[in-house]
């Protein structure tokens, strides 16, 4: 669970860093990069962990 809110927590951090640089290409890749990092964190939070056998 620390994980995922350490991916959601950068994901917000590079998120903001695309944003600023968005009249730039790099500016909407690096958005997207981020928006993606937060939305794979908050599924991992979902996640049921394996047990283990």
């Amino acid at each position: 669970m620390v994980v995922n809110w350490i991916v959601v927590g950068l994901g917000i951090i590079v998120s903001l860093l695309g944003y600023y640089l968005t009249p730039n290409a790099w500016g909407y890749g690096i958005l997207g990069f981020g928006l993606a990092h937060i939305v794979l964190g908050i599924l991992g939070m979902f996640r049921q962990p394996e047990r283990s056998r």
